[in-house]
Order: C-alpha cells, then structure tokens, then sequence
C-alpha cells in the first residue's frame, strides 16, 4: 500500500514509443503501482491473457496490430477488464468509439502526469461491470446500449444520440458529481470553458423524461440519481 491506504493495483502499460512508456511507468510507479509493460498490439494482447490486471494503458497507434483491434481482443477475453486508452487522436468519433468498444476511459496527449494518476485512480476504484453491460439500470431508468433506446419506468424516453450519449456517461457515473468540463471534454470531445451546450442539452433532457433523475449540483455540474 501507499499513501492513504490504497493497496497497490497491477497495470500494464501498452505503448511502443520508448520515452513517452517510461514517462507513464515512472509515473504510475511513483504512485504505488506494479506496471507490466508490452510494445507491441498481439504482446498486450497475449499479456493480458496470461496476467491478471487491474486497469490496462492503452495506446491506439501501436505495431502489429492497432489499439483498436486489441481493445476488441482484450474485451473477448474479458469483457471486464477496465481499459484506458491513451491516444494523440482528440475527435469525438475515435472517442466514442473506443466507449462503446467497452473502454473504461480515454486519455487524449499530450497529458500531465497528475492527470494520468487522477484517470487510473478514479478508474481502479469504479466497480468492474458486470458481463458484457448491454444495459445501464439506475433506478427506474435503463438504457439498451444496443439499441441506444432509454426507459424510464417502462416509458421510452426519445432522445438524440448526443443526448444518449450524455445520459449513459451519467449513468455509469451514478451518484458522482460530475463536472461540466468533464462532460464537455468526455461527450463532445473540446474543451471550452465558456460553452453552454451540456446546460442546454440537460435541460433539454429533463424536459423528455417522465422523473427528475438529473439533480444539479450548484456551481459544479450534474448528477445521475436513482429517484
């Protein structure tokens, strides 16, 4: 354990590119961590079915074969280990994608180290998913990941897919506060302190939905409850 009690997590670390790998296990190392490293797509990949680890560290541009394709053979394997993917790619497509592939998380570069901690802390301590989560239940509410169709107490709520995509993001952060900047940044994919669209598309939301389920917390952001 270090600091506070935490007991140490095992991660493996996917990236070719030499200073940048070291960097994160220097990184993930200082913070109390055992880091497995692989260069290569299919030595991840084989890592992770040889190795029990709490969170992989993905890059998408490795050799081999793409991050993509070991995402997809990591998840086979074991739809519930948690990944973060590292990638130099911002645009919301690629994002959304690796999500929906099962992706725990996904971390654009360049990026500083206190943020790279914070991600795979705030990852390790999320509850590992249950089977291959078609479904989102928080309360009264499901969402079919498949079929991307919302339901509130047996009503199904029409939403677009930016509004689906912001409800899911919410439910699987059930009972977390979670900060405007953060559903810009993990959403839309841009960072603009000054933007109002999360308020607007909330609101928008609440207007469709047959119960208040998203509490607002002042000054801070929005909150998925059970009731």
């Amino acid at each position: 354990t270090k600091g506070g009690g935490r007991a140490m997590a095992r991660l493996l670390v996917v990236e070719d590119e030499e200073r940048l790998r070291s960097f994160i296990v220097r990184t993930l190392e200082s913070d109390g961590h055992f880091v497995a490293v692989a260069g290569t797509g299919p030595d991840g990949v084989r890592r992770t079915y040889e190795e029990v680890y709490d969170l992989v560290v993905l890059d998408l541009m490795i050799p081999g074969f793409d991050g993509l394709e070991a995402l997809r053979r990591i998840l086979n394997h074991d739809p519930e280990q948690r990944v973060l993917i590292l990638s130099a790619v911002a645009d919301v497509a690629s994002r959304v994608q690796c999500l929906r592939m099962g992706a725990t998380d996904y971390l654009t570069k360049p990026f500083a180290a206190a943020e790279l901690v914070a991600r795979v802390q705030a990852r390790l301590r999320a509850p590992k998913s249950t089977g291959l989560q078609r479904w989102l239940r928080v309360g009264p509410a499901t969402l079919d990941l498949e079929r991307q169709v919302l339901e509130v107490s047996g009503k199904v709520v029409a939403l677009t897919h930016r509004e689906l995509l912001l409800v899911g993001y919410l439910m699987r952060r059930a009972g977390e506060v979670c900060s405007r900047d953060e559903l810009l940044s993990s959403v839309w994919g841009y960072d603009d302190p000054g933007s109002n669209v999360v308020d607007v598309t909330v609101r928008r939301i609440r207007g469709k939905m047959p119960l208040p389920m998203i509490e607002t917390v002042r000054n801070v952001g929005y909150l998925f409850t059970a009731s």
